[in-house]
């Protein structure tokens, strides 16, 4: 059933501005570059002061060159492309992106990998291998690696899936598996490929057998996939787009009835199974919302509708150039999801000139019970990207076990993991200290892959190039509110 102009202005009024919404996260807004006003602008020096006592205080260098953390905190290496190797005696794979953690057999924790690896596989020196029996594409180079860490510290990697591409981010699922996937839209024939891509694939980290001959939930939707979550209350998944010409859309896919969620349950779906929906925002006073970047206000709420995706699989025309103008809202960036709270986090981590207004990155929440939008995480455009203090290009994201997001950044310059508190405050967690570039011209990976183990008390997180999984411990705790 549709939610009313009409509905929504008269929750709205009830409701006030909508941001006393019940969560984690409660009403955040950024610090030191975060925009709180009504008009996006520039951070000044005064919002990129302190940051409050928030947080576990400055960064100390590493000798190591690797991660600078708080007094302390301490890092791991997990993976290392080139260096580590598979159980099969095959390098680790390169150019790591969204990950999440499983609980594993006999205390183990089990994380899945995302290698983001797009085109032919003479592109790259660290494809993922093609393991037999796990091989979509042959010609394609990406997929994803199941890493155990075992009590202990002993480490063990195998391939999860290969022969996918763009492997950029995804999310678990309620039942305990991983979906992967493709952030591309080559069909057979572009880039080498033999055969379509731009998919979702499901890999489970405890069943390797699951995983054999792997089949792309076409049900989902063709097109630049960046991240999935899973609504476990009413089954829904909800999927982000990470494309511009036009801007990218949030979709919803609604299973069909009387279908089961459960493990491999997805891949029996017929390729037209249920129904893949785009949506439609519009504001309190049932004016219609062309794309995110317009709401340049902290709290902002909008309602949410939602419109039928004519041709899922893109067969002659991309998803999101199948709908005109007014017919849904766009954004740019559409990247890294979480569910919490009884709902999603989503990032749009930039907009630029192919958005009505500029910003350097935002963070969402859909209510999927009031189906409500709200601006929880504004972040102005970043005047210094070289200067450390200022965050921006926010990409994958985690709810914290301790209250609040982790964010991962993927913007220019200096690269961080940075933390948002309930009231809103944001802290650096990490910074990368990988130069990749030259002395003269400094160059900074992002990182990726951002999320806790089971236990909350290990921050894992990638710096995806050259492709680095990294284990971060100390002395977690909750975050004053400010």
């Amino acid at each position: 059933m549709s939610l009313t102009r009409r509905d929504f202005a008269r929750h709205s009024a009830l409701t006030g501005a909508g941001v006393a919404l019940a969560g984690t996260v409660g009403a955040l807004a950024t610090a030191p570059n975060a925009l709180a006003s009504t008009e996006t602008e520039s951070a000044t020096e005064e919002s990129a002061a302190a940051h409050g006592g928030v947080g576990y205080g400055a960064l100390v260098p590493d000798p190591d060159g690797i991660l600078a953390l708080p007094a302390g905190f301490k890092y791991r290496i997990i993976t290392y492309s080139g260096r580590t190797k598979l159980e099969s005696g095959e390098f680790t794979p390169s150019n790591h992106d969204g990950t999440s953690t499983f609980d594993g057999p006999r205390g183990a924790t089990l994380l899945v990998n995302n290698h983001e690896l797009k085109g032919p596989r003479a592109n790259w020196k660290y494809p993922v291998p093609l393991t037999e029996g796990l091989v979509y594409d042959p010609a394609a180079s990406g997929g994803c690696t199941v890493v155990e860490v075992r009590p202990g510290g002993k480490v063990a990697e195998w391939v999860g899936i290969a022969g996918t591409s763009t492997n950029c981010a995804g999310g678990n699922t309620p039942w305990g598996t991983w979906l992967t996937c493709e952030e591309t839209e080559d069909k057979a024939g572009q880039n080498g490929m033999t055969k379509d891509h731009g998919y979702v694939f499901e890999v489970d980290p405890e069943d390797r057998r699951a995983n054999l001959s792997p089949k792309p939930v076409k049900a989902l939707g063709r097109y630049a996939h960046e991240a999935v979550v899973v609504d476990p209350k009413r089954g829904h998944l909800y999927l982000t787009e990470d494309a511009a010409g036009p801007n990218g859309l949030l979709y919803r896919w609604t299973p069909p009835e009387h279908f089961c969620h459960g493990r491999g349950k997805l891949r029996t779906l017929a390729d037209d199974a249920g129904v893949l929906e785009a949506f439609k925002c519009f504001d309190s006073g049932g004016q219609f919302v062309d794309d995110l970047s317009r709401a340049t206000k902290i709290g902002t709420v909008y309602g949410v509708d939602w419109v039928t995706v004519p041709d899922r699989d893109a067969r002659s025309t991309a998803v999101r150039k199948q709908f005109a103008d007014g017919q849904v809202t766009r954004a740019r960036k559409l990247e890294g999801m979480w569910w919490g709270d009884g709902g999603t986090y989503i990032v749009s981590s930039y907009a630029r000139s192919e958005s009505p207004v500029q910003h350097d990155g935002a963070v969402w929440f859909y209510d999927p019970k009031r189906r409500t939008l709200t601006l929880k995480v504004l972040i102005g455009v970043n005047p210094d990207p070289d200067a450390d203090g200022n965050f921006d290009g926010p990409d994958n994201i985690t709810v914290s076990p301790y209250g609040g997001l982790v964010i991962a950044e993927d913007g220019e310059g200096i690269q961080h993991l940075f933390g948002a508190t309930d009231s809103g405050r944001t802290y650096p967690i990490a910074r990368n200290e990988l130069n990749i570039g030259t002395a003269e011209e400094p160059e900074y990976s992002e990182f990726t892959g951002v999320t806790f183990s089971p236990d909350g008390k290990t921050l894992f997180a990638n710096i995806q190039d050259p492709g680095i999984m990294l284990a971060i411990t100390g002395p977690w705790k909750r975050q004053k509110r400010g």
